[in-house]
């Protein structure tokens, strides 16, 4: 097969880098290619398909801002229904924590972002279940748990349905003639010569390299340009050609709640106009919740970072013990109607943590432009970064995000990399 662009992986990054490469290429073909039935059935299934602004980084809160707004304009301006709710996120916090964070709170806040604060009395009435106040506990005083004393609500934030904002995106595609095929693993780049001689051993050293498209479970796909946008994977196709992706992949674990005596927590009242609980950081407990009302339950990702190690899964799995024997003994200090109540379900997925400074990447070489490095939050950036991967390929400077806002494209390459490092 030969086109003129060919995007490995059909997360949400790919999904969203082909939309943007056909809507401002017409002409061009432009094949989209994923190892797995479907859109979106990767990592981006396996994330809780949170979004917010809460931001330090200009650059960060740029693309993420933009996004948003054209989730919001999806969801509330055409057919397509991404189940957006904007239910906020919550942060839940004792007194150092809060001294900590305060003046990245108030950086926020300058910065025009929407935030609402609450004392323990005011949090202990709209949340009944929280327990803000220890009373002489011994084992959370050996714990090191502190008594919540204040909450810090971010506004524009919320959460989409991962497999919905595919779904749209293929649609998307699929409707200005983009190709896709699934069940088609991309198993190596194809790296020749700039001026080809026909000689056995191409590229040498002395002659340009380009990527010149990818060999695949369906054969050879050649391609003008090749866009990798594997998230976690993309390292087994750019390290061989000593691409390097400034990513590594890190597994993060989600379980599933589903009990009567949870209801009162999931239906929580007075932060949104859904009368859910908001997605709620709790720190001390190392966990983030998630209501999901359309099941009736609450989803629970455990925020591990130091003690889990990095390393590729193809098939990533929960462990029951990060849970139940980790995260749990201090939650339910917090929560007491977590005790004794069991995961329905679980699962596990991949995060492409950019350690250095948290900012994603698009970055090119002769033939090939890379995408990656949200970790973690490629659903609440995945619009503008599809964008810039489309001005990245057309050659301009600057890439014209959702709602008439600028990005410089060289700004978040690698080679000339202009970024604030993500604080928050």
């Amino acid at each position: 097969m030969i086109c003129d662009v060919l995007v490995i992986g059909a997360g949400v990054m790919g999904l969203s880098s082909a939309y943007h490469l056909k809507r401002l290429n017409p002409g061009k073909r432009v094949v989209l290619i994923e190892r797995l039935g479907a859109p979106g059935q990767g990592s981006t299934a396996k994330s809780a398909g949170g979004y917010r602004n809460l931001l330090l980084s200009g650059t960060n809160r740029l693309l993420a801002e933009a996004t948003i707004e054209w989730l919001r304009h999806i969801q509330t301006e055409t057919e397509h229904d991404v189940k957006m709710h904007n239910t906020s996120y919550l942060y839940l916090l004792g007194e150092s924590q809060y001294g900590r964070r305060k003046p990245l709170f108030e950086e926020l806040g300058k910065a025009g972002v929407g935030l609402k604060t609450y004392d323990t009395g005011e949090l202990k009435a709209l949340i009944p279940d929280l327990v803000t106040d220890f009373g002489g506990d011994e084992e959370a005083e050996m714990m090191g748990l502190e008594p919540i004393e204040i909450g810090v609500q971010g506004l524009n934030c919320g959460s989409v349905d991962t497999d919905s904002l595919s779904r749209c995106l293929e649609a998307l595609f699929l409707g200005l003639g983009g190709e896709v095929h699934y069940n088609t693993s991309a198993d190596r780049l194809i790296l020749g010569a700039e001026k080809e001689l026909d000689l056995p051993g191409e590229p040498f050293v002395w002659q340009g390299a380009v990527v010149k498209g990818a060999e695949t479970s369906r054969g050879e796909i050649r391609a003008e340009t090749t866009v990798v946008a594997a998230g976690v994977w993309s390292e087994r196709l750019l390290d061989p050609v000593g691409f390097d992706s400034m990513t590594r992949p890190k597994k993060r674990c989600m379980f599933v709640f589903k009990d009567p005596g949870l209801e009162r927590l999931l239906y929580t009242k007075g932060f949104n106009e859904e009368g859910v609980l908001p997605v709620t950081q709790m720190s001390d407990a190392g966990v983030y919740l998630k209501a999901e009302a359309s099941e009736g339950s609450l989803w629970l990702g455990v925020t591990e970072d130091l003690g889990r190690g990095y390393g590729l899964e193809d098939d990533p799995q929960a462990e029951m013990e990060t849970y139940a024997d980790n995260a749990y003994h201090a939650l339910v200090k917090y929560l007491p109607c977590f005790e004794g109540v069991r995961p329905v379900n679980s699962w596990a997925g991949q995060r492409a943590i950019n350690r250095f400074d948290k900012i994603p990447v698009v970055e090119g070489m002769p033939g090939l432009i890379y995408v990656g490095g949200a970790t973690g939050n490629g659903i609440m950036k995945c619009e503008s970064l599809g964008r810039v991967v489309a001005a990245h390929y057309a050659g301009e400077e600057e890439a014209e995000l959702y709602g008439g806002r600028r990005v410089r494209v060289s700004d978040i390459s690698v080679k000339d990399r202009r970024v604030e490092k993500e604080r928050f």
